[in-house]
């Protein structure tokens, strides 16, 4: 009863909290009320389950998460089912415990939640909530400061599965880190026989492709490579090899959409996304995967794929002063490598990288990035945020002329040199890292 009671009460001070944090900042309080709840009751998460009728569905990865749940919550909306989902992609436990918090009331229920969990805080995650799925999207280096190298962040992921022994896994099996994960567990597998383009981006990397060994300490063989270490892998010492799909798909990837026709138990269902790159396709293809899994048709999937718009700097649509921008999150030397591949050369570009503790202290994964990609840009290249100068730095030795670089530390002002023209016919690509783009979500820019 007393457990009921603080439950209750951290649903009131949630709604206080947040109100005041927008009241009085300008703050999208994604977390404040969240961590506020798990500071009063620390068994906040732990009654939320209580709350939905149906599945739970977590998500994970390096790459992707944001955009994969927000397709996956956005296809069960689209089937008149009720689904909680922290949106804004606040994925540690005080963002997870501010979305329910603000969300859930006493006789209110959902059918569906969908929750994005950052890759360390899975296993605490599963620590309060029994999910039904959990999809893993890729495993990249990223934030070394943070999370050290894959093995580490792989071995969370595991913590957290081992907790779970119900859970059923929705894997990629073109990356091989993710794929192991399904050893002797109920897993689903989804990836690409073949990919093929028709762009007018340069689809091809400049970065050198990892070595990646076995468990068993061979180095990997591939007889496809996509990117990355995704790909058709296999280990000729032990045998490891990519497991066979459940959800076997091919992609088309043009400038500004992609064509995915998925086989399902003999069966082929093609599909379109209006999103660029084949990382999204990805993306898209581990939310049909999961759709089909929880019974939805390709009717129902494809619907909510034409209405999705991507949401806060996930290859994002703006217009700010008469000029139309993309705005697309960049953070790790693959995740950025691929967003690099697709940006529009004639667009003035503007990146802000900031080195705050939520994009990593270490910026070294700058000089791992395709930056390169940049040097035939034909316009303005501003470079932004707490590590302006570095970034102007690895773009000179990425062989884009130096009269061509701006640094503007500002990231308002930055976004001023970057709109100012008066031919609105003028693009703007921004690559901010993932703070900047908290910045820029606060700024009053003008449309």
């Amino acid at each position: 009863m007393l457990n009921k009671f603080k439950f209750y009460t951290s649903l009131v001070l949630a709604r206080g909290a947040f109100a005041g944090i927008k009241l009085f900042s300008n703050s999208g309080g994604t977390s404040f009320a969240g961590m506020m709840v798990l500071k009063y009751y620390p068994k906040f998460l732990s009654h939320c389950g209580d709350y939905i009728k149906e599945k739970i569905v977590t998500v994970t990865g390096t790459n992707g998460k944001t955009t994969t749940s927000g397709l996956i919550s956005h296809i069960l909306e689209n089937a008149h089912q009720k689904v909680i989902h922290n949106l804004k992609g606040a994925n540690m436990l005080t963002g997870v415990a501010n979305t329910f918090a603000l969300e859930l009331a006493p006789f209110k229920k959902f059918d569906y939640a969908v929750i994005e969990s950052d890759e360390a805080y899975l296993t605490k995650l599963y620590d309060f909530i029994k999910a039904d799925y959990l999809v893993v999207t890729n495993l990249f280096r990223d934030q070394l400061d943070r999370y050290g190298e894959l093995a580490t962040t792989a071995g969370f992921i595991q913590n957290a599965i081992d907790k779970n022994p119900d859970l059923k896994l929705i894997l990629n099996a073109d990356d091989p880190l993710v794929s192991a994960f399904g050893k002797n567990k109920s897993a689903v597998f989804y990836g690409f026989e073949d990919v093929q383009y028709d762009c007018s981006y340069n689809h091809k990397s400049n970065a050198p492709s990892e070595v990646f060994n076995c468990s068993c300490q061979e180095p990997l063989e591939y007889s496809k490579r996509f990117f990355a270490q995704q790909g058709h892998y296999f280990c000729k010492k032990c045998g490891f090899k990519r497991p066979d799909c459940n959800y076997s798909a091919t992609a088309l990837v043009s400038s500004n959409h992609s064509i995915i026709k998925v086989k399902k138990d003999d069966i082929e269902y093609e599909f379109k996304i209006n999103l660029v790159g084949l990382y999204n396709a990805y993306n898209a293809l581990a939310a049909i995967a999961l759709s089909f899994e929880l019974g939805l048709n390709q009717a129902e999937i494809q619907k909510a794929l034409d209405s999705y718009k991507s949401i806060f700097g996930r290859t994002e649509l703006r217009t700010i002063n008469g000029h139309q921008a993309l705005i697309q999150l960049i953070k790790n030397p693959t995740g950025a490598s691929e967003v690099l591949k697709t940006v529009d050369l004639d667009s003035n570009i503007l990146i802000a990288i900031n080195d705050n503790y939520a994009d990593g202290r270490d910026i070294s994964w700058l000089w791992d990035s395709d930056f390169e990609q940049l040097k035939n840009a034909r316009k303005l290249v501003v470079t932004s945020g707490t590590r302006a100068e570095d970034m102007a730095l690895r773009l000179k030795y990425a062989g884009i002329p130096q009269d061509k670089i701006i640094i503007e530390k500002s990231i308002e002002k930055a976004i001023e040199l970057v709109s100012a023209k008066d031919d609105t016919t003028e693009k703007i690509t921004i690559l901010p890292s993932y703070t900047a783009l908290l910045k820029l979500n606060k700024l009053k820019i003008k449309k």
